[in-house]
């Protein structure tokens, strides 16, 4: 039996251009660029390339916007869920990158400290991970033997990489997995000749769809 998992960060957000901490608050959504790659990401999906037999969404709008397209491509429901959003920011969500790191000591330590929250009322990366790990568990759990797509964040697709390698939250203090935007992200899950189980990295950072938009 084979699961597989394809993870879709959203289209370029205004969070991901103007210095805006983008949390619920924060988040204006998808750019006019990021439509565009959202656009693109749709029409690449809607000609079969990607066969998926349940789609999932973080609730943040820029991910909202990217799912609306996956989903039509697709023909699938889109079931939401909170547990898949970026990072929380707490108090600093919708102010200034400059404004957080003058109120909010954890906002430049973030990296360093990594059980410090990046705001009060935010999150750690370390409880970041805790969070995404267990709703991809949950994800993976629910729906075994299954092609799964979840349209998310480059957070996000950067702790599958810590969850599927059973890494702690210290490994991001050394290792970046970047992920650009619309780009797809493959994991298939495998049962080897041995019997060992093992979670393959059949493809990251998939943007064959931009081509001609950058």
């Amino acid at each position: 039996m084979t699961t597989e998992l394809y993870l879709i960060r959203h289209g370029e957000a205004h969070s991901n251009v103007e210095p805006i901490i983008g949390g619920m608050r924060g988040c204006r959504g998808l750019t006019e660029r990021g439509f565009s790659q959202a656009r693109a990401l749709e029409q690449r999906l809607a000609e079969g390339e990607i066969a998926i037999d349940v789609l999932y969404a973080s609730t943040l709008l820029r991910a909202r916007q990217t799912a609306e397209h996956v989903g039509r491509a697709l023909d699938l429901p889109i079931h939401w869920d909170d547990e898949l959003h970026e990072i929380r920011p707490g108090l600093a969500d919708g102010m200034t990158v400059n404004e957080a790191r003058e109120r909010f000591g954890g906002f430049s330590s973030f990296f360093s400290e990594l059980f410090t929250p990046l705001a009060p009322e935010g999150e750690s990366w370390a409880s970041f991970q805790f969070r995404v790990s267990l709703a991809f568990e949950q994800i993976i759990n629910r729906h075994p033997g299954k092609k799964i797509a979840i349209v998310c964040h480059g957070g996000v697709i950067e702790v599958s990489f810590l969850y599927m390698l059973q890494l702690g939250p210290q490994a991001r203090t050394r290792n970046s997995f970047h992920v650009r935007n619309t780009a797809i992200t493959h994991w298939r899950h495998v049962t080897e000749r041995d019997g060992r189980q093992e979670w393959h990295l059949a493809a990251h950072n998939d943007h064959a769809h931009l081509r001609g938009l950058e």
